[in-house]
């Protein structure tokens, strides 16, 4: 495969930790620890597309690349999309990888494996998940990926829930929410209205599989630390400072 081009989508309103994305780690604002990792996977050129000055002059100072889009989108993924148009007017990229702008502890493994399941040209859309910790069966912010083994050393998406699913023995399934799309399904993808089941369950991938977009799913060994509260972002910090 070509390399992708991998956009990092920050907005800087967030009701739980205000002005997230500039959130001091050790010395360094959050986004430009994700984008420090993301330059670590080496899958292609990165870049953060943001929705305010501040954000921007963050990246720039810390030797990034960042491009503003415009305040209203209604998802990280019409973020990417209008940030891919104006980077790669010409195409020259044919993957586009949307990496989560709250996960500065994100292993590049992590990342090169969403991009993975690309590999096959069937596939429109590829992710992450891990095995989920039985602790947090029941807990519906753990979203659910029910799959099968395609026979490539990947798993095919049937279906995500924040419900415990599925059934009968066995590991549940935490999707991480990080996507490597073809440029035309995430040119499809965003020109879709939301769908019946992702308005249901509050998840955006399933508009994709309701129009028919097949997802397949790479295993991690653990999934990422997001950064959502002060709490959060206080382990976030100790963690680095173990580095």
């Amino acid at each position: 495969m070509t390399a992708a081009l991998v956009l990092i989508p920050a907005r800087l309103a967030a009701s739980r930790l205000p002005r997230k994305p500039l959130a001091d780690i050790c010395g360094k604002p959050m986004i430009v620890r994700v984008l420090e990792q993301a330059l670590n996977a080496d899958i292609g050129p990165v870049a953060v597309a943001c929705d305010d000055k501040d954000i921007a002059e963050a990246v720039r100072d810390n030797g990034g690349t960042a491009v503003m889009t415009r305040p209203d989108h209604a998802s990280g993924s019409d973020r990417i999309h209008e940030a891919a148009e104006l980077l790669d007017p010409e195409r020259k990229h044919e993957f586009i990888l949307n990496v989560q702008g709250d996960v500065p502890l994100i292993a590049p493994e992590a990342i090169r494996a969403a991009f993975a399941p690309l590999s096959n040209p069937e596939v429109a859309i590829g992710t992450i998940a891990t095995e989920l910790d039985p602790a947090f069966r029941d807990d519906p912010t753990f979203v659910k990926a029910i799959i099968t083994p395609n026979g490539q050393g990947h798993h095919r998406a049937l279906y995500f829930t924040r419900a415990t699913a599925p059934s009968g023995d066995g590991p549940l399934h935490h999707h991480i929410g990080i996507y490597a799309y073809r440029r035309t399904a995430l040119a499809d993808f965003v020109r879709l209205p939301p769908s019946p089941l992702e308005m249901r369950e509050k998840l955006e991938q399933l508009r994709a599989l309701e129009a028919g977009m097949r997802i397949d799913v790479s295993m991690i060994d653990s999934a990422p630390m997001d950064v959502n509260t002060p709490e959060d972002l206080a382990r976030a910090r100790a963690a680095y400072q173990s580095l």
